[in-house]
């Protein structure tokens, strides 16, 4: 079975991600194939360079080639983009400053994303 992860939830990527989900993909029995993980809100901050949790999440996403995106509106409110407010959910805003492989955008991009391996599951924490 093939999921995508939505972190939506407050403290998700620091709770269910850190602490379940990425040390199962980590040790090889996670029992799903993860395709992509989009972030929310705070939950964006695990992706930023220098993060632990961000840094072992990239190498694992790299390894298992897992879709890693960040809401594009979220981003650019933390200054983890480049663009506008105005420019999001245009496919215009790119990440900043985040661990390798992180791209920045809105639902047309996740669609468009994990259009060509897409998920049987989207599970929303």
């Amino acid at each position: 079975m093939k999921v995508a992860y939505v972190f939506r939830s407050n403290m998700a990527s620091t709770f269910q991600l850190a602490t379940m989900i990425l040390p199962q993909l980590e040790g090889g029995f996670h029992g799903a194939q993860v395709v992509g993980m989009f972030f929310f809100d705070d939950n964006t901050y695990c992706l930023r360079s220098g993060d632990p949790v961000g840094e072992r999440l990239a190498k694992v996403a790299r390894e298992q080639g897992v879709l890693l995106m960040m809401c594009d509106q979220c981003a650019v409110r933390r200054n983890l983009a480049e663009g506008t407010l105005e420019q999001c959910g245009t496919g215009e805003v790119t990440a900043k400053g985040t661990v390798d492989g992180v791209t920045a955008g809105c639902f047309p991009q996740l669609f468009e994303a994990l259009g060509g391996d897409p998920p049987d599951q989207v599970i929303t924490l």
